[in-house]
């Protein structure tokens, strides 16, 4: 398998995990579309949500909560998006189940959905 995150989670690849648990680890995206957009990311390699074992359901959530909670106490925003590009049709490039975690401050002037 050529997936970066199983590389990551392997050793294989560097990465700067700031927050990491048994099952997850967030690191920083390459391409940050705000500052401090996070990655969370299931050390075991799932391509999609579909495939993502309910058991880890409230592991994930706390791991979430953590996460965007260490990104605005580190003032990278004041709210945040989640975002999961499922499918390559929805914009996934890398094909291992991964959450976005984008922090947000008024009028940054970022689009991620267009108010009606």
């Amino acid at each position: 398998m050529n997936c970066i995150f199983c590389k990551m989670v392997k050793g294989e690849v560097s990465a700067e995990k700031f927050i990491e648990s048994d099952n997850f680890f967030a690191i920083r995206d390459v391409n940050p579309r705000t500052d401090g957009h996070s990655l969370i990311i299931p050390k075991t390699h799932y391509k999609e949500i579909s495939e993502f074992p309910d058991k880890f359901g409230k592991e994930l959530m706390s791991f979430i909560k953590e996460v965007s909670k260490s990104l605005i106490d580190s003032g990278f925003g004041d709210s945040f998006n989640l975002i999961v590009n499922n499918g390559k049709s929805a914009g996934q490039i890398v094909m291992h189940l991964h959450f976005h975690v984008l922090p947000r401050k008024e009028g940054d002037g970022v689009k991620v959905f267009e108010k009606p």
